[in-house]
């Protein structure tokens, strides 16, 4: 049985939906964004509502196809294919998108996104951990924050940009507070629901009301953990997902290894605990601060990433895993490449048994999926 904030958390994006409509009929300004590369701080500080823009589900991809090429990343061709049927309300109430230049399909897409709505590129520098680069973003921070200054007529002050990175450090210490919870042994909350209530708070309209509602179900879990009811038993083998990002319609490999019997414990991915890891500092300059922390995403897009098996590292430990399976997006050349480190490092640093996963949001290779989660987890137990 689930926690029963549960079901609230899981309503959020339908409400969301209404709000963000009333809230844009108010005339309430609306930043659409696709990645935790875009500072929500700077478009929060223009007193605009920040939300995630649609790109988890498989129905708009077959619309999108008629423009994009089929051998295309699925996450793309999503978003895009949300974004000229009008299925996503998100996108439909923007009134600007801002974009990064993270993988060569999203920037081609993003050309022809820029037709549907006004659109503000970010530049992404590709080498992590260089001076050059840090100079680089801060530059871009610089710039989208002057695009939404001119395009909503409004001043974006320090104290506005120090608000804003507050209240987003409050929204990332309730939700790393939430994922920590599953490093207890065994698991109080399920991979499939921690997945839910992280990806979910993307569409929050009201970030006060969504902070409080993760703190109610912490609460609640933790209720529960005192009266010994947990999501798994204690001989589940406890996963470490990493790879591409997933959201609701998009979990089905999530959803085969719990349903083989796996407890999902810790979600590396970047709609999991990638993006909560690191702060914004609150006492240095906003826009040098808000550089470091953005450009610390370890993402596959950077060279060299060792962010990530770092991370990878951290979580492995601290969740007490018994294996990795690493999820990689068709197309996705960045990850799947990278897939190759990670196999590495899970086996002869971390000695973890290790499992990559291709796949796209289609259920036609869920049988085969299955049989092989089924003995790689056998292999585990």
């Amino acid at each position: 049985m689930r926690p029963e904030v549960m079901a609230e958390v899981e309503a959020l994006r339908g409400v969301n939906s209404v709000k963000i409509k009333e809230a844009s009929e108010a005339g309430k300004k609306v930043v659409g964004m696709y990645c935790v590369f875009s500072p929500q701080e700077i478009a929060m500080a223009a007193g605009a509502i920040t939300v995630s823009l649609c790109g988890t589900s498989q129905v708009p991809i077959e619309e999108a196809e008629k423009e994009l090429p089929r051998n295309l990343c699925p996450l793309i061709k999503s978003s895009y294919g949300f974004a000229i049927t009008d299925k996503c309300p998100y996108f439909y109430f923007s009134d600007v998108l801002v974009a990064e230049t993270t993988c060569d399909g999203k920037k081609k897409m993003y050309e022809l996104m820029a037709k549907l709505k006004p659109m503000h590129i970010m530049n992404l520098p590709q080498t992590a951990n260089s001076e050059d680069s840090l100079e680089l973003w801060k530059k871009e921070m610089i710039y989208f924050k002057e695009f939404l200054e001119k395009q909503f007529d409004v001043e974006i002050t320090e104290e506005k940009l120090r608000d804003a990175i507050k209240l987003m450090n409050r929204e990332r210490k309730v939700m790393r507070r939430l994922h920590q919870l599953n490093a207890h042994k065994p698991a109080p909350l399920s991979g499939m629901d921690m997945m839910l209530a992280q990806w979910l708070k993307g569409f929050n309209v009201d970030k006060e009301a969504g902070i409080e509602l993760i703190e109610r179900l912490i609460k609640e879990v933790e209720e529960r953990m005192e009266k010994g009811i947990y999501a798994f038993d204690e001989k589940a083998p406890r996963i470490l997902l990493t790879g591409c990002p997933i959201g609701s319609g998009s979990e089905k490999v999530l959803r085969i290894l719990e349903e083989s019997g796996a407890s999902v414990v810790a979600l590396e991915n970047c709609t999991g605990y990638k993006a909560l890891d690191v702060l914004v500092d609150e006492e240095k300059d906003p826009i040098t601060a808000l550089a470091e922390k953005y450009l610390s995403t370890p993402c596959s897009c950077m060279t060299n990433n060792k962010g990530r098996l770092d991370l990878i590292e951290r979580l492995a430990k601290e969740y007490q895993v018994d294996g990795i399976v690493d999820l990689t997006w068709q197309a996705c050349h960045t990850y799947n490449i990278e897939s190759f480190t990670v196999k590495n490092f899970a086996k002869d640093v971390l000695n973890l048994p290790f499992l990559q996963i291709e796949t796209d949001y289609s259920d036609s290779d869920v049988g085969q999926i299955k049989v092989r989660v089924e003995a790689f987890l056998e292999g585990i137990k």
